[in-house]
């Protein structure tokens, strides 16, 4: 539900600037119009609570807030939203051969990087085989690899682009899409693409130029005019770091700031104030999982027990207040992916239930670490009832608070520290976007865990040419990650956007996953 509040001074001013006019001469009219223009921001002021750095660049940026900016620097060939929603950028058009094994990007030919040089199939062919190369560490790598081999991309003409897949893959028009381009003009020859002093000074074809980066503290950037969607409407957009979420809060309803990602426990502060609510669909996952290296959660009956343990309904109230911010979740993926389906065991919670498995287990006393993100109040009250619920199933929990990044880096090694994590997930709309978070040894497969089952189906859904095949593959699937109980879906909850009343052209600009806006040059006062 989107919530609308008045902004009490602007209708303040423009009743008055209405009886001023009523009864003035026309060029008073023509001054009052001209100190309306002359009032009106040229700024459009982010609320962030992260540093995206000033090492930012396609290939191995990654974070949020570092491809938020990527997303205002740089452009991509297309943004794939869903088989009937691909927003063309770069690219004119993507097509497919019949047989599904080469794509044809034809290209724009009215773009110019921000130094002026042109845009070119060259950057298109660089850019992807630098994504290819293991060494760079690139964030679409693996999906660019189809049956462990890579793409083959080719110059057919200044404009136009050649993609041959080793394989059929019906989600690589997902796959291919999403990946911003980079000059090679500016890049060729460079051997550390992730660390280069040139991340510094970026120059892309997106609708802003980087001004003014300032550690801890803003990155400012000003309108491209060459845009080749056409020149922003707003002169100059800062992304300000406030990392307290009180502060950043205050600091919107003051007018400091003009947009802001709010929690749902914030969203009764901004009642009657001059800012708008906007609660949008990411198609995120947030999620309890396990961590399969630790030998108290091997055994599925257990990992079962605390499925049932837990109060999906409790746990999701606790921390989103309310369903127009959050629905419990029970697949894997989002409810606007393909083939997603509900049709799973749902755990729905029963203590008795709990304690049935734990004692058919021949497992008493259980001792249990979750591990989560300390400062991210979601995470913080998800922990508490989970801890509060298994303790009722008499499993003990210990909580254990960790900063983000450290986090991060346990999940990604093989570790004891805990035995399950709270995390969450945006990854695409084809099932098959899925596949790393779930097959033995994916790159996202954080929990490490096997199903060879699992692992066939992936490969088939992936070349499956028929749809209603297709879709029976990708429900298995969904039925089996549930019934091994690895993986614990909460909720998908949704981003609220809270953004200055003042703003307009948001639905121009589209609300989207991760980027927040997918045009910000649509943007207006």
């Amino acid at each position: 539900m989107v919530r609308k509040n008045v902004n009490i001074l602007v209708a303040i001013l423009l009743s008055s600037f209405l009886v001023l006019a009523g009864c003035s001469s026309k060029s008073t009219d023509k001054s009052s119009s001209k100190n309306e223009a002359a009032n009106k921001p040229d700024t459009f002021v982010y609320g962030i609570d992260g540093d995206p750095g000033n090492a930012v660049n396609v290939i191995t940026t990654g974070d949020r807030y570092g491809l938020m900016e990527i997303k205002t620097l740089y452009s991509p060939l297309y943004m794939y939203n869903g088989k009937d929603n691909v927003k063309y950028f770069l690219a004119e058009s993507m097509t497919p051969s019949e047989d599904f094994l080469t794509y044809t990007a034809k290209l724009r030919k009215d773009v110019k990087w921000h130094d002026g040089q042109p845009f070119t199939a060259d950057d298109v062919v660089f850019t992807y085989e630098q994504m290819l190369k293991e060494e760079n560490g690139g964030w679409a790598r693996s999906q660019l690899l189809f049956n462990n081999q890579p793409v083959k991309v080719e110059k057919v003409d200044d404009y136009t682009v050649k993609f041959t897949l080793p394989t059929v893959s019906m989600g690589a028009l997902e796959a291919l899409g999403n990946i911003f381009i980079m000059p090679k003009h500016v890049y060729d020859g460079e051997t550390n693409i992730a660390n280069s002093t040139k991340n510094a000074t970026p120059v892309g074809t997106g609708p802003y130029k980087l001004k003014e980066y300032k550690a801890g503290e803003s990155v400012t950037f000003e309108k491209n005019d060459d845009y080749f969607l056409g020149a922003p409407k707003i002169a100059k957009v800062v992304y300000r770091i406030i990392m307290d979420p009180n502060t950043a809060t205050m600091a919107l309803q003051k007018g400091e700031i003009n947009a802001l990602a709010i929690q749902p426990s914030d969203s009764n502060k901004l009642k009657g104030s001059n800012v708008t609510l906007k609660p949008y669909d990411e198609g995120r996952i947030g999620y309890l999982a396990f961590n399969l290296s630790s030998k108290a959660v091997q055994e599925k009956e257990v990992r079962q027990a605390i499925a049932f343990g837990v109060n999906r309904d409790e746990i999701n109230t606790a921390s989103y207040i309310s369903t127009d911010y959050s629905k419990p979740a029970y697949s894997f993926l989002p409810k606007k992916a393909t083939y997603f389906t509900d049709k799973v065991e749902k755990h729905t919670f029963d203590t008795k239930k709990a304690k049935d498995l734990l004692s058919k287990a021949g497992v008493s006393n259980l001792k249990l670490k979750l591990a989560f993100i300390a400062n991210n109040p979601i995470q913080q009250k998800q922990a508490a009832v989970i801890q509060q619920n298994l303790k009722a199933a008499g499993i003990s929990v210990e909580l254990v608070g960790m900063d983000a990044t450290a986090l991060s880096k346990k999940l990604q090694s093989v570790q004891t520290d805990f035995d399950m994590y709270l995390s969450g997930y945006i990854m695409g709309i084809d099932p098959d976007t899925f596949n790393s978070l779930f097959v033995t040894n994916g790159e996202a497969n954080y929990m490490h865990y096997s199903n060879p089952k699992v692992d066939e189906l992936f490969n088939q859904g992936r070349v499956e040419k028929d749809e209603a095949k297709r879709k029976a593959i990708y429900e298995e699937i969904q039925k089996l990650i549930i019934e091994d109980a690895a993986f614990y879906p909460l909720t998908e909850n949704k981003r609220i956007l809270a953004i200055d009343s003042r703003v307009k052209g948001i639905e121009e600009a589209g609300l989207v996953p991760v980027y927040t806006f997918e045009d910000m040059s649509k943007l207006s006062y």
